[in-house]
């Protein structure tokens, strides 16, 4: 095999990889070595702004599968035939830590899933549990800054934590869970995905349905005690990372079985709480799940960074027979999500190899900003309506329309009869083993017990104690036992 030449980005040969070009042998560099100002000019731009939140993540490819028929819901072309395999790309991740965070630690885990479908791409971006901290999205700024490390200790604060918390009464079904026996997975393999917020299926008759996706993780979930998580940090900080990386290169291909559950939207308006509150779950009793097909990954990225860290997702990238609930949370992040990769990744981020659609052909009025790729030939123009047979609208609404009416302006969600901040909280709190209560009420009072104001301790008690008396007097007598300690 011919030795290949090593060439500048321009493509000239290199002819000394190893010394830059000096004033004779023992001189000062030289200004006029071009490959060593190259490289180094590369070198200090390899680093694109990180994620402000899921910043540490992991990566593979793989193909959804329909094994059941869904056709009488959507009308999503990929999800048409039982047997029809779509390529994937799913990324998982951390929430509140950088790009140099660990993985075995309590937060919840980003859930991001891409099918390239032959109707253009279609982005499902969700966690690994089925709700969240807040229900709308003018409040997720302040959130993640309370997550995040305070800007004079320069680190993770128990009291801005729990401060946000304790003026955010609809935290406590979300900090149940992530204060449980699943807020730790053991691997990304071990745990179930969620869809989180309530989304839109339009079927080809023009009805609609909302749903709710769930991917249950058919290796079984397993996760980690807070101890067993500590240890498997100080062995290997990037031990997700490492799991998926070596199960998908043994042919242990991960795989998870997508369900939906499906709410006819005549329903939704007199539901007993609200369905589109990113903070519930719907009872399973009341809306059965439906199984749908099966996620596999069984590829794993050539190049980390060109493929997992400037993989983009976007829930407003739908196809037809998919489309967005009144859900606040998700009509913000609708937004939010692509105007955060067209800052780190620049305007034309859609034209990246792993962000590319695969099955789809794109043709639109785009053509400039950094880093394009398309041209398009002398012909096309970029601007529409115009006279020279350039691509032109269908007509056709991605999803079934949505009734709306009331005034402008700022509103609370309308009131259903059980709307509140703690009542499925409590039932999860119920549905706990004794064991399962006795590490979450521990892993709670190991963090309350550190916030330094009695004031803010108190206003987080009483969430507790309003989702269920027991869970209430158990964390309050096990933090009062730490801050005597």
């Amino acid at each position: 095999m011919s030795q290949r030449v090593l060439t500048t980005e321009s493509g000239a040969p290199v002819a000394d990889n190893q010394n830059s070009a000096t004033a004779g042998a023992g001189g000062p560099l030289l200004i006029q070595d071009q490959h060593l100002l190259e490289k180094l000019a590369r070198f200090n731009r390899e680093r694109i702004p990180e994620r402000v939140v899921h910043a540490h993540g992991s990566g593979a490819y793989g193909y959804f599968e329909v094994t059941d028929d869904v056709t009488g819901f959507t009308r999503a072309d990929f999800l048409s035939e039982v047997g029809r395999r779509t390529e994937t790309f799913v990324r998982f991740s951390t929430v509140a830590d950088s790009l140099g965070g660990a993985d075995a630690v309590r937060d919840p885990r980003g859930f991001a899933l891409k099918f390239y479908t032959n109707e253009g791409n279609y982005d499902l971006v969700g966690n690994n549990t089925p709700v969240f901290f807040i229900k709308d999205p003018l409040k997720f700024p302040d959130f993640i800054h309370s997550q995040k490390r305070d800007p004079f200790t320069g680190r993770q604060e128990p009291d801005n934590v729990w401060d946000f918390w304790a003026h955010s009464p609809e935290s406590t079904h979300q900090i149940t869970w992530l204060m449980g026996d699943r807020g730790i997975p053991a691997s990304y393999r071990h745990m179930n995905g969620f869809g989180s917020h309530t989304y839109r299926w339009t079927n080809a008759q023009g009805e609609a349905f909302f749903v709710k996706y769930h991917f249950r993780t058919n290796q079984g979930v397993r996760s980690l005690s807070a101890e067993q998580g500590a240890e498997q940090v100080g062995k290997d900080a990037n031990s997700h990372q490492t799991d998926l990386l070596q199960a998908i290169e043994r042919g242990v291909n991960p795989s998870w079985t997508l369900h939906v559950q499906v709410m006819p939207a005549a329903e939704a308006a007199d539901y007993r709480f609200n369905p589109f509150d990113v903070t519930k779950v719907w009872p399973h009793a009341d809306y059965p799940l439906q199984r749908v097909g099966r996620l596999v990954l069984d590829r794993n990225p050539d190049n980390v960074f060109a493929e997992v860290e400037q993989a983009a997702f976007s829930p407003n990238n739908f196809v037809p027979g998919i489309g967005p609930s009144p859900d606040k949370m998700l009509q913000g992040r609708l937004f939010a999500y692509a105007d955060a990769q067209r800052y780190r990744l620049g305007v034309n981020h859609t034209q990246l190899p792993v962000n590319a659609p695969r099955a789809a052909t794109v043709d639109h009025y785009g053509r400039d900003g950094l880093h394009t790729t398309r041209y398009g030939s002398r012909q096309d123009k970029n601007y529409e309506p115009n006279s020279y047979a350039g691509p032109a609208q269908t007509g056709q609404a991605l999803a079934a329309p949505l009734a709306v009416d009331g005034w402008t302006g700022t509103h609370e969600a309308p009131a259903h009869t059980k709307d509140d901040d703690f009542f499925q909280a409590g039932e999860l709190y119920r549905l706990m083993s004794a064991d399962e209560k006795d590490r979450l009420v521990a892993n709670i009072a190991g963090g309350l017990s550190q916030v330094t104001r009695d004031d803010v301790i108190e206003k987080n008690l009483a969430h507790f104690h309003a989702a269920d008396a027991d869970y209430g007097r158990r964390v309050e007598e096990a933090v009062r036992a730490l801050r005597e300690d």
